[in-house]
């Protein structure tokens, strides 16, 4: 009996052993792992509905491309933050982002993060680089923004991170670093029929000023004037601004086309009827007027399918402008000249994301044929409430109402400018034996934007100068100047950069409860206005009702009493209507908090009697 007890306490004890053993074994192994992991770059996943934190592959295109070490600092008030907790939030999701940015850098981005705290060597290095420090109400400033510096001592700041941009920080904080990779500044070279940059003017015999959209750019970027009669285009030029191509040879079109074929730029500007576009700047004689040739086209662009007719402009009576009458007394809306507001604009693209209007004068269509090699993505957009009306309906045009006779829309909507992109085959194949550096076909897709309008550029579509002791002032009205600079200077980075667009945005709304307030402002809204509907026509009675006497009569009084009363009951109609607001989405607050508090430990909870349901059958089968 004692060796029968002896024999089953040694497979207890071996058991123990094991059960000891295993546990040591399985410290070992997580020790091991965990020294392992640590020693590994920082692994992510990230399950975001959008990909906030995952780099987009112009980023990782660029920084996979960088050769010398880039230093990045961000400037974050942290401690004077502390009462803004969308700021901290935002500055958390930057944080993230940069981290995200050094570790795909190979070692070659280097980030630091700074809280400049008041009167400190860090807030006069901010100010030093020229951070903008801002006033969120308490007694300290606050800066939020990023400098970089590359081996040559080369700066490039973000002064304000503008949570307002969110959608475009990638493509800022990625600019940025591209800016500072590059050695060499870009310039745009500049074809022009229309006197642009200024110069003589031969009718009246004296010097002209720029235009103000060309003095604007030349604050920004290397401008070079560009010959409408080149066969060629410098090899140092990145970009070029088309504007206005009347009658260009096939050989200069064929130079446009190569220096697109080997990655340059290129914004076009082509127009059905250019105001701007005066004997002034066509010729010496006012005389000629009417038989100037006020249409620009590219037939290059024609050979790839891409088109602007020049035989219709777009009116749009949704954004059509007001100007003086005739008569001068009453303002009237032009419906060819379009104020297009943000409802018109990309709001993914980075030309014009944020712009909030933006001023057209007689534009013109942009058609992209079916067969066409290229794709086209539309920036502005005309509204549903547009038509096509002939461009020789604005020649002799005195009285805006008079487009109106023609004017049927029918609900379409056209693009009135347009990034191109494509692998389109040379479109002067007979020009290609006299070029021994031909290229038949790009390896990479073209980049180019077309915008079917030249006004857009004269200073009245959108800005007002005025001399200040001096010195020449620029009040902006429209944001046609943004919107030329921003493509230009998207241009003038890489092929990965061009091609980012918007990511979402970090911040997600309660669409829900969003959606259940509208609909009860509109409920609240309609019951609003048949109150006031009442009493205007209750009002109207009470007056027809009143005798000269100024007393009120019987009937008046009855009249009254019974208004008074139906006021009270439409009130109380508001008032519930404001109650079941509140009790649906307080509802609807009660679910989330039954969701999120008690769904998890539900869940676990369900999870652990299933496992010891599992074990109870595994045991019983074991000892049967």
């Amino acid at each position: 009996m004692a060796e029968a007890d002896k024999t089953n306490r040694q497979p207890a004890e071996h058991r123990a052993l094991i059960d000891r053993l295993g546990l040591v074994t399985l410290l070992v192994i997580f020790v091991l792992a965990v020294s392992v992991l640590n020693s590994l770059p920082s692994v992510r996943i990230d399950l975001t509905e959008n990909r906030l934190y995952t780099l987009s592959d112009g980023s990782r295109e660029i920084l996979a491309d960088l050769d010398e070490p880039l230093q990045m600092y961000f400037y974050f008030s942290d401690k004077a933050a502390a009462d803004v907790p969308a700021l901290r939030n935002y500055a958390d999701r930057v944080r993230d982002l940069l981290r995200e940015l050094e570790q795909h850098s190979r070692g070659n981005l280097t980030v630091t993060v700074i809280d400049p705290l008041p009167f400190s060597e860090e807030e006069d290095q901010a100010a030093a680089y020229g951070l903008q420090a801002i006033t969120l109400g308490g007694p300290d400033p606050v800066y939020f923004g990023l400098a970089g510096s590359n081996a040559t001592d080369g700066r490039e700041i973000i002064s304000f991170i503008d949570p307002a941009k969110e959608s475009f920080l990638e493509y800022d904080i990625t600019s940025l670093i591209y800016r500072l990779s590059q050695k060499d500044s870009q310039t745009i070279g500049v074809l022009s029929s229309l006197p642009v940059s200024g110069g003589f003017d031969a009718a009246t015999g004296q010097m002209r000023e720029p235009w103000t959209i060309y003095s604007e750019l030349e604050r920004t970027f290397e401008l070079r004037a560009v010959a409408t009669g080149v066969t060629s285009i410098d090899a140092d030029i990145a970009t070029l601004l088309i504007i206005h191509p009347k009658q260009l040879s096939d050989a200069t079109q064929y130079a446009i086309e190569q220096f697109l074929f080997r990655g340059g730029r290129a914004l076009v500007f082509l127009d059905p009827f250019a105001e701007t576009d005066t004997p002034s700047a066509g010729s010496q004689y006012p005389a000629d007027t009417l038989s100037i040739t006020r249409h620009s086209r590219l037939e290059l662009l024609e050979r790839w399918g891409i088109s602007v007719p020049v035989d219709t402009i777009v009116a749009d009576d949704r954004y059509a402008l007001a100007i003086s009458s005739p008569d001068g007394f009453r303002p009237m809306r032009h419906i060819g000249l379009l104020g297009l507001t943000a409802e018109a604009l990309d709001s993914s693209d980075i030309a014009t994301a944020g712009l909030d209007q933006i001023n057209l004068g007689l534009a013109g269509s942009i058609i992209v044929a079916d067969e066409s090699v290229v794709s086209s993505t539309a920036l502005l957009t005309s509204s549903n409430e547009a038509d096509e009306l002939p461009a020789a309906s604005v020649v002799m045009l005195r009285n805006p109402d008079e487009l109106r006779a023609g004017f049927a829309p029918d609900g379409s909507e056209f693009v009135l400018a347009a990034r191109i992109q494509g692998q389109p085959v040379s479109a002067f194949p007979e020009l290609a034996a006299d070029n021994p550096e031909h290229i038949e076909q790009p390896e990479r897709p073209v980049q180019l934007a077309l915008v079917a309008d030249t006004d857009l550029l004269a200073d009245r579509y959108w800005a007002q100068t005025q001399d200040f002791f001096g010195q020449r002032v620029v009040s902006a009205f429209a944001n046609n100047g943004d919107f030329v600079t921003n493509l230009l200077d998207n241009f003038a980075g890489s092929n990965a950069l061009i091609g980012m667009r918007g990511r979402a945005a970090y911040s997600r709304p309660f669409t829900r409860v969003t959606e259940l307030r509208r609909q009860a402002e509109n409920n609240f809204r309609t019951t609003q206005e048949q109150l006031q509907l009442q009493l205007q026509q209750t009002e109207q009675r009470l007056a027809e009702l009143q005798d000269n006497s100024g007393e009120i009569s019987g009937e008046q009084r009855a009249e009254l009493e019974r208004f008074i009363e139906q006021r009270l009951l439409i009130r109380k109609r508001l008032r519930q209507v404001q109650r079941d607001l509140d009790s649906d989405i307080e509802q609807l607050g009660r679910w989330l908090k039954v969701i999120n508090i008690g769904m998890m430990p539900l869940l676990i909870g369900l999870l652990g009697i299933a496992l010891l349901l599992f074990k109870r059958q595994r045991g019983q089968r074991l000892q049967a």
